[in-house]
């Protein structure tokens, strides 16, 4: 019998932004490094963020910033504690953030970061191009999830009969 394998505290999930995937459609996405404090990344590994009312920006001289997220003070910390709500670069190539420059000259189109994790112990960001839904598009959104979750426990109750 294999041994459990143990969950490494270099690497998971911190925070998502579920709300952007139902206010938007995503259309292209990208990991990002992030530029942070010690105290910053002491309070991401005791899983205290919020994505909620994040976005990103992109400013004159072609660098993409974190807006918004809420990344609270560390329990721990001293006079050196960080800003909650400060703004944070993101690191990625110049041909990547050139992409989403362009993508934001059209109508409609946004950069929503989707996730906060850790990977091989750095803190990464999953940014997204995104376009608003309408209302109807969400209400139709949630009607295809309901239909199908229906269908789902309709075939499970009728493999157990």
């Amino acid at each position: 019998m294999a041994a459990k394998k143990a969950k490494d505290p270099r690497n998971g999930v911190v925070a998502q932004n579920r709300r952007a995937r139902h206010d938007y459609t995503i259309e292209d996405t990208e990991e990002a490094g992030i530029v942070l404090t010690g105290t910053e990344v002491k309070s991401l590994r005791e899983g205290r963020a919020s994505l909620t009312e994040s976005f990103v920006s992109i400013d004159k001289h072609n660098e993409m910033w974190l807006e918004g997220a809420n990344i609270p003070e560390y329990l721990n910390g001293t006079w050196n504690n960080h800003m909650p709500k400060r703004k944070r670069k993101l690191l990625l190539h110049a041909v990547q953030i050139e992409k989403f420059a362009r993508a934001l000259q059209a109508k409609g189109y946004t950069i929503v970061p989707l996730s906060l994790y850790f990977k091989n112990g750095r803190a990464k960001v999953e940014i997204a191009l995104a376009k608003g839904k309408r209302e109807y598009d969400k209400r139709q959104a949630l009607k295809e999830a309901q239909d199908k979750r229906e269908a789902l426990r309709a075939m499970r109750e009728h493999n157990l009969r």
